[in-house]
């Protein structure tokens, strides 16, 4: 787990020269309006076997060809629907098979999501994330979901739903309600993926993401390091993205937070294993802002355990997206005190909101 030698585990015969005149190549074409979906497996394992500092100057170059520096998007994250979920994945504490003690709840009520919006909105967040613990939505929950995303847009805020599985249909109501981006994550590398979860397949899991993008919505998609994955299967994650049609329009890297009564937490808490090495993590994220340049690269959940110094070394490599406030969907986070202190250190500020409601539609409603 967590390799990081500096021989390519895909033996690839790139040089080092030959890496950096790729991913120059990549910052220039899509500064020319095209980003690549060609990657290959060798190519992006070559990225990370880059001399650290060389791949941080890539990533950093590619990011301020496609974002403004520094600036970092705060976003809030809110279990609508905690607990009960039918899945099996390995590292969920909201899973019913899970002996974690978190209790099944019903989904909240419209009014109480459109106070804790209200709430996150005040304390700078410009996107409202919303999560249930759903195989998939159900008909009879679709209306109270539709008038979430609605009130929460006529917020002025970015709207993110993470519900599970999405037929077209649903789909395509999520998008006529306004829903910007919609996050469902692949997890792993395909070869990884059956360690981690057996109720749903790798391509279960791809066929949401082609109805989401089919359907007009911005799509979320990336995945949790830390898993007892290996650096190939790191490499087998980003490689599944990079190479979509479209580039997620955000990507999440998730460092696994280890919760004991889930299989994975059972396995790896109070182990070395359990964390990952911080400059691997954040090769990881280097090589995902190289590989996707125009996406939004989250840092995710694992925040509340990473010093200040990788947190600061992962906006280098460009994300520039975070979660704030003191709990993600059940585990902690690191708290909106916490991120001020280290944007003021950093000379990092927060980014704007880019939501534009029609207001004609709004009153028409």
């Amino acid at each position: 787990m967590n390799a990081t030698n500096s021989q390519s585990p895909f033996g690839s015969s790139l040089s080092r020269t030959e890496v950096a005149q790729g991913s120059r190549q990549a910052r220039t074409e899509r500064v020319g309006g095209t980003a690549r979906n060609d990657w290959t497996r060798p190519e992006i394992a070559a990225l990370f076997d880059l001399p650290f500092n060389d791949l941080m100057f890539e990533a950093q170059s590619i990011h301020r060809a496609n974002f403004p520096r520094n600036e970092v998007q705060l976003s809030t994250l809110l279990s609508i629907k905690t607990g009960g979920c039918p899945e099996d994945c390995g590292y969920c504490n909201q899973s019913a098979s899970a002996e974690s003690g978190l209790k099944a709840e019903k989904l909240m009520s419209v009014q109480a999501v459109m106070q804790a919006a209200a709430q996150a909105k005040d304390a700078g967040s410009s996107r409202f994330c919303m999560g249930a613990a759903w195989r998939n939505p159900k008909e009879r929950d679709m209306p109270a979901i539709i008038q979430m995303v609605q009130g929460v847009r006529q917020m002025g805020m970015e709207t993110c739903m993470t519900l599970g599985m999405l037929s077209e249909s649903q789909a395509k109501v999520l998008a006529d309600a306004g829903l910007d981006y919609y996050n469902h994550n692949i997890d792993t590398s395909p070869e990884h993926y059956e360690k981690v979860i057996t109720s749903r397949t790798f391509d279960d899991r791809l066929e949401t993401l082609e109805n989401v993008r089919n359907s007009g919505i911005n799509v979320c998609s990336g995945g949790i390091v830390g898993m007892g994955e290996t650096r190939e299967d790191r490499v087998g994650f980003l490689h599944a993205l990079a190479v979509l049609p479209t580039h997620p329009q955000s990507v999440p890297i998730n460092a696994l937070v280890p919760v004991k009564g889930t299989v994975l937490g059972n396995m790896l808490a109070d182990t070395p294993l359990a964390k990952i090495d911080e400059i691997e993590f954040v090769r990881t994220v280097a090589v995902a802002r190289i590989v996707m340049p125009e996406s939004m690269v989250r840092l995710s959940a694992g925040r509340e355990s990473m010093s200040d110094a990788c947190q600061a070394l992962c906006f280098m490599a460009g994300a520039n997206s975070i979660f704030t406030g003191d709990k993600l969907l059940t585990t902690a986070n690191a708290g909106d005190n916490a991120d001020a202190a280290l944007f003021a250190k950093l000379g990092v500020v927060p980014m704007q909101a880019e939501v534009k409601v029609a207001m004609e539609a709004v009153a028409a409603e």
